[in-house]
């Protein structure tokens, strides 16, 4: 028996680092997952590597129509959904405030904001018809610490974070939760910045209270693991930091930026 027998899931950002993480983990722990990845070679690569517990869905989530359709597709696959796990993100530059193009912002917003917003909406109704559902946002450090070079990503994620309070409240007497997830782990936009700035590449191992950043399988999938089940029915509207401790005193993050 797993954690999540017959329990149906959506992960956004799936083709790849945490979300890839949280799939695998969904599906050994009996869940069935749509994975959910704009990249489709990736996104079916990790479908396959799941078999017959898991189903691709191409999505771009700065589109609320492609988002409808990734709800729709997966209840017209199982029938039901019971857990969401908006974790896409894409795009956005190291740069000072000042430097940055608007452009950025919005595709920021779209994907990190209205994104996982269209997907909790359109989810919503069945959620509310079953009397159960669990949301789990994944949101960031950066926006919690203001990180510098990243206001689209620390702006967008800091407004889910809010929004997944308002969402808990809203929805909690229909047996919903939602929480939001601040991680640090080697994603594919950890990595991406690293191979950018890799004087960074140490620092940040060697701030952290426990000397790594995390592994996106083994150091953060089990805490949504645990988000997205019976365990946590009154755990919602909070803000959990899979981090290592990071959190504490302030992550280092620091890139060299030009002015």
């Amino acid at each position: 028996m797993g954690a999540l027998d017959g329990r149906v899931a959506i992960v956004t950002g799936a083709g790849d680092g945490i979300g890839c993480g949280i799939a695998h983990a969904f599906v050994a722990e009996g869940a069935r997952v749509v994975v959910a990845e704009l990249n489709e070679e990736t996104g079916r690569a990790v479908a396959k590597e799941l078999g017959d517990a898991a189903l691709f869905q191409p999505v771009d989530v700065s589109d609320r129509e492609q988002v409808e359709a990734m709800v729709q597709a997966t209840l017209d696959a199982w029938g039901t959904i019971d857990i969401l796990v908006n974790n896409a993100w894409g795009g956005g530059r190291l740069s000072r405030v000042e430097n940055k193009e608007d452009a950025l912002f919005e595709r920021g917003f779209g994907v990190g904001f209205y994104g996982p917003m269209w997907a909790m909406r359109t989810a919503f109704p069945t959620m509310k018809a079953n009397g159960y559902g669990r949301i789990v946002n994944l949101c960031s450090l950066n926006g919690v610490n203001a990180h510098i070079g990243t206001a689209e990503y620390n702006s967008a994620k800091e407004a889910l974070r809010s929004l997944t309070r308002t969402v808990a409240r809203e929805w909690a007497q229909y047996g919903i939760t939602a929480n939001a997830l601040c991680p640090a782990a080697k994603s594919a936009a950890f990595r991406r910045v690293m191979a950018e700035h890799p004087e960074m590449a140490d620092v940040v191992d060697q701030h952290n209270p426990m000397g790594r950043i995390g592994d996106p399988l083994t150091d953060i999938a089990p805490v949504v693991v645990f988000l997205a089940g019976e365990g946590s029915r009154y755990l919602t509207g909070n803000t959990l930091f899979a981090d290592g401790g990071s959190h504490i005193n302030g992550s280092a993050w620091a890139p060299e930026l030009p002015e």
